[in-house]
């Protein structure tokens, strides 16, 4: 079922304290990115494409021993599926598992209301299309999200009063708008299923990163929200300030707290391991957020390469094998997964799509199957976005 939104208007409780420990010990240890290179040295990288074969017959070019195959265009009834035309500019998405072993990929459209919404395409135990339905519509601006351990997928509305929205993946229930976790330009979300919170980032120059504690977990109704504060900046120890105004009637929520810090262009964003990673576009670096040391670091710097392997960050994802993948928009058009050590290499490149972005990316459970769009297609325009999967050993 789809859900019809309405148009809306523009605690520290548990924090361990480490101030005795020098931060830049904290960030060797803890950041798992030793294998880079240090910051203010450029460097010369191989930017790995060699690995890749191809392009294959998709445009594709892949590891050895790795297919593709279209499963959506926009505008189009996926195969094997009748009453859905996939969405036009699809971007965020996750997978979920559906009935007797099967699983279903959702995914975000990101035009403008009342065109925005929430598509999902269904998959039986083999892998066969069963079935395409929307999840969300009438939305504005539906760009990236996060899946939730309680089997749900918020999507973010990237506009100025954007809200999230939950939606259930196999469209038995409405989706709802979560007012509480605040109206901004929303670009992603991950829940922290151990400390019960979420996060949240922000897709503005001067955007901020947010953490959301539910008064009643999982319940996204009501809550804290607070802004994060690094110091000193950009790595550091974090400080977690309330938002006054969450609806930001009085003024935009990154601009309530002025001791806040800005993080140029937040975009994707993924919990794992009692750690928070996220992209920004504006400086091209992947951060990670130690939860139980309350502190952040970078993991990736593309100032730090003079051949950077990875630009355009923007969507991620990580494997079982906690590999982080990130999707570009633009740069190469490749999906990059960087290793817990910090080592780079492409999993997947588009080629002749030089107006489009990578999206969506979602990794099945066995780590054999990835699904993610070209979102503009070959053309440039949100009408000819494609929808991939990749099956085979990707990570091998």
């Amino acid at each position: 079922m789809a859900g019809t939104p309405r148009r809306g208007t523009p605690f520290d409780t548990g924090r361990r304290r480490i101030l005795r420990h020098g931060l830049a010990l904290l960030g060797l240890a803890l950041s798992g990115a030793a294998a880079l290179p240090a910051r203010g040295g450029a460097v010369s990288a191989n930017r790995g494409s060699a690995r890749l074969q191809g392009p294959d017959k998709n445009g594709l070019l892949l590891p050895p021993g790795v297919t593709s195959r279209i499963i959506a265009r926009s505008g189009q009834e996926p195969p094997g599926t009748s009453g859905y035309p996939w969405h036009p500019a699809p971007d965020g998405g996750a997978l979920f598992p559906g009935a007797d072993g099967g699983w279903v990929y959702v995914s975000n459209s990101e035009m403008h209301f009342p065109d925005g919404g929430v598509g999902a395409l269904r998959f039986d135990a083999a892998g066969t299309p069963l079935a395409a339905y929307p999840l969300l519509q009438g939305s504005d601006r539906n760009c990236a999200g996060g899946p939730t351990p309680w089997g749900t997928w918020l999507s973010c509305e990237e506009v100025p009063a954007g809200r999230v929205w939950e939606c259930d993946p196999l469209g038995r229930r409405p989706a709802s708008a979560h007012p509480a976790l605040g109206l901004f330009r929303h670009e992603a979300v991950a829940v922290d299923p151990d400390d019960r919170r979420l996060y949240l980032t922000e897709d503005e120059p001067d955007g901020r990163l947010y953490r959301f504690t539910p008064d009643t977990y999982p319940n996204l109704s009501g809550g804290r929200l607070e802004v994060a504060r690094v110091a000193p900046p950009p790595e550091g120890l974090v400080t977690w300030l309330a938002v006054p105004d969450p609806a930001a009637s009085s003024a935009p929520t990154r601009r309530q707290v002025p001791d806040s810090t800005a993080f140029n262009g937040g975009e994707g964003i993924w919990y794992r391991g009692g750690r928070v990673y996220f992209t920004t576009k504006g400086d091209d670096r992947v951060w990670v957020y130690h939860v139980a040391a309350g502190a952040l670091t970078i993991l990736y710097d593309a100032a730090r390469y003079a051949d950077p392997p990875l630009t355009g960050v923007d969507t991620i994802t990580a494997s079982p094998t906690g590999d982080l993948l990130v999707a570009e928009d633009g740069g190469d058009m490749q999906i990059v997964a960087i290793s817990p050590a910090g080592a780079l290499r492409p999993l997947v490149q588009i080629v002749g799509h030089p107006l489009s972005e990578m999206t969506g990316p979602a990794l099945h459970p066995s780590g054999t199957r990835l699904y993610f769009s070209s979102q503009r297609g070959a053309t440039g325009s949100p009408a000819d976005g494609v929808t991939y999967e990749l099956s085979g050993a990707l990570l091998g």
